[in-house]
């Protein structure tokens, strides 16, 4: 696995999971997935990062980033 993410793939992966898992309730909250990867998102852009190291990310967010990567590498086959 990579040891960065850019700003544009997290955004990618952050989208990945909003069409698999579309937000609920009247708050449109986002799912485990996207939501662990929006802060890392968050941050990048507030610090004006592009790229972030993914050992930063919480388990989750390594998870989120990890089974979106190996969708994108499925679909490319």
């Amino acid at each position: 696995m990579q040891s960065f993410i850019t700003l544009p793939e997290i955004e990618s992966a952050i989208n990945f999971w909003r069409q698999r898992s579309p937000s609920v309730g009247e708050e449109l909250r986002l799912c485990q997935e996207a939501s662990s990867l929006a802060t890392p998102y968050a941050l990048m852009i507030i610090e004006r990062k592009s790229q972030l190291e993914i050992s930063l990310m919480s388990e989750k967010a390594q998870i989120a980033l990890q089974t979106w990567r190996d969708a994108a590498a499925t679909q490319q086959k």
